[in-house]
């Protein structure tokens, strides 16, 4: 009976610690912006880095947690369609470098880019797509639409196999 009283004491005392901790992390959101070791390791960013920005050739610094929020993003609502860079409605245009710049408008900066989420055209720009969600600004604001063209660019940049068209 001991035993069983102490086991009941000790995890009641663990639900408590759980509920207090998960409260601190809700009431501290820089906790929640931590860095996708992803990021780190294959897109080989620690601090920022300089993206291309237009088509002038100006560019943007993003951070580690920038391209993280951009990647959370992205996997919750693009990662269906587009896993590992491909894409799978048209498996031979995808999210590589290359096919990026090809595209009519090239969509290889951020602002073109997030054009193309806003409004999404097909891949020789003739008329709009159905086939990629249209992202409005009260989905995704411009600053967090930006995170997330960093990340595909990034992703598109340095990491291995992305927007691969051979399986």
């Amino acid at each position: 009976m001991f035993f069983v009283r102490m086991l009941w004491v000790s995890l009641r005392s663990i639900g408590v610690l759980l509920l207090v901790g998960m409260s601190l992390w809700a009431a501290n959101p820089s906790w929640a912006d931590a860095v996708d070791p992803y990021v780190r390791r294959y897109l080989r960013v620690e601090e920022s880095v300089e993206l291309k920005l237009n088509s002038e050739g100006q560019t943007r610094s993003f951070s580690a947690a920038n391209l993280s929020s951009g990647k959370r993003f992205f996997e919750e609502n693009c990662k269906n369609c587009h896993v590992g860079g491909s894409t799978l409605p048209d498996p031979t245009v995808s999210l590589s470098l290359e096919a990026l710049k090809a595209a009519t408008p090239p969509r290889d900066s951020i602002l073109s880019l997030v054009a193309f989420l806003r409004e999404p055209m097909t891949y020789d720009g003739a008329e709009y797509t159905y086939s990629c969600r249209q992202v409005s600004e009260s989905w995704l604001s411009d600053p967090e639409a930006a995170n997330l063209a960093a990340f595909i660019l990034r992703a598109a940049e340095k990491a291995p196999g992305w927007g691969n068209t051979t399986f």
